[in-house]
């Protein structure tokens, strides 16, 4: 069932419609902000990719020369691969977005963003990390969000959220920021020699618009949201972990203390051959935990290591 759902951003319409495209994705938002057009969706497979230790998460930004009014002709009548803005703006949803996920997630995971139209005083990039914010959200997909986003201008020494287009060529400042209602998840900014003082109150007001919108997208999901899927954990069975402390938390304390960093990755990669040959040897399979039990017992070993460098 469509639905729409309306509010303003620093005085201008912000309007998403839920249900009408992409009904096959896990979730999928239009988002309108003043003449900007973005189509937003979330997909994730089913089963997690065997072999990886990480989360394979992928987020795309498609600006079609059609969305600014402009046909490609010439020579070159197709469009080519992203440009340089389309991969940071990527880059700028994916590193808010990318920690809320849970760690022992490995089902890919796909976030797109078409720009269908462009209205040079509504950013498209920041309509794309709020419609990839909602359609996440509102997915079935395991996710701590939402988040909100906003650009940061200052001029005369007042600080503006969502400068204009006019307003940006006399700003002081470009500061993009996304966060949660209790949190700043990130700050990309340019500024021409602000004040620590003036970005900080800036970046404060930045926070209270973002909780603003956070709050809207709950709204959404209240009425809206799917039930999250349950997934296959990958993370490391505990009884492997306590085996793998007990045989190697002594070598790996001593591994990670080396002054030099080529012996410490030398002495790692030794105890990991280690571990391996002593899961093995336990029970057949069991060496598959041995990566992730490495670099989880590692990140203990330094967490220690500072904890007592910390103590006066």
């Amino acid at each position: 069932m469509e639905k729409i759902f309306k509010t303003e951003i620093a005085g201008r319409p912000f309007t998403v419609e839920v249900g009408h495209f992409a009904q096959f994705a896990n979730g999928s938002a239009l988002v309108k902000y003043g003449d900007t057009t973005v189509l937003s969706t979330a997909t994730a497979s089913t089963q997690p990719r065997e072999g990886i230790d990480f989360f394979p998460l992928s987020v795309d930004y498609e600006e079609k020369m059609y969305a600014v009014g402009k046909i490609p002709g010439g020579f070159l009548k197709r469009e080519g691969r992203p440009g340089e803005k389309a991969i940071l703006t990527s880059r700028v949803i994916d590193r808010p977005i990318r920690p809320l996920f849970p760690k022992d997630l490995r089902n890919d995971v796909s976030v797109n963003n078409l720009v269908m139209s462009v209205d040079p005083d509504c950013s498209p990039e920041i309509a794309a990390m709020l419609g990839t914010s909602i359609s996440i959200a509102i997915s079935d997909i395991p996710w701590k969000g939402p988040i909100g986003g906003v650009v940061l201008g200052l001029i005369d020494g007042k600080t503006i959220i969502n400068p204009t287009l006019e307003q940006r060529q006399e700003s002081q400042m470009y500061v993009t920021l996304a966060g949660t209602l209790t949190k700043i998840c990130m700050v990309e900014a340019g500024a021409n020699e602000v004040p620590d003082e003036v970005m900080l109150n800036a970046i404060a007001e930045g926070h209270e618009e973002i909780k603003k919108i956070v709050e809207f997208i709950n709204g959404i999901v209240a009425e809206v949201g799917k039930e999250k899927f349950t997934y296959e954990s990958a993370d490391v069975p505990e009884e492997v972990f306590d085996a793998v402390k007990e045989y190697g938390w002594d070598k790996m304390r001593e591994a990670v203390l080396a002054v030099d960093k080529e012996v410490r990755d030398a002495n790692v990669a030794k105890l990991q051959e280690e571990v391996v040959a002593m899961l093995e040897e336990k029970e057949e399979g069991l060496s598959k935990w041995a990566a992730d039990s490495i670099y989880k017992l590692e990140k203990q070993a330094r967490e220690k290591g500072r904890q007592r460098l910390s103590v006066p």
